[in-house]
């Protein structure tokens, strides 16, 4: 499974971005997805993630009721709504997918997007 990430960018704070993954090989209705994040010297932080037919999905407690993750199984797309960005949002965004559902632990994941550069500024 190739997974790539798209949509990043520089915003001002309070402002909003969709990211964007799309999935190549595998077979995409069995795959569990997820963002994560990672700040430079900082250990990889989970934002969202989702499982196969997008009725279990989960958020880190930093991000919970600002982003939303969703798929669609038809493109083989995931996508990372992110609204009212704030400065520590920054960050390098990696999608990731696993079989069925991985959940917020990145050891779950075996397959990793190159990540898209996320700046928020004030």
């Amino acid at each position: 499974v190739q997974l790539q990430a798209s949509g990043g960018g520089l915003v001002q704070t309070g402002g909003s971005l969709r990211l964007s993954c799309i999935a190549s090989g595998g077979t995409f209705n069995n795959l569990g997805l997820g963002w994560f994040r990672q700040v430079p010297g900082k250990e990889r932080e989970a934002v969202a993630a989702i499982n196969r037919f997008g009725g279990n999905i989960v958020y880190s407690d930093s991000v919970k009721d600002r982003f939303t993750i969703s798929r669609d199984n038809s493109k083989k797309m995931v996508y990372l709504q992110m609204n009212s960005l704030k400065s520590e949002d920054t960050a390098v965004y990696y999608c990731a997918a696993t079989p069925l559902y991985g959940g917020l632990d990145h050891e779950r994941y075996y397959h990793w997007g190159q990540g898209t550069l996320v700046t928020v500024s004030s």
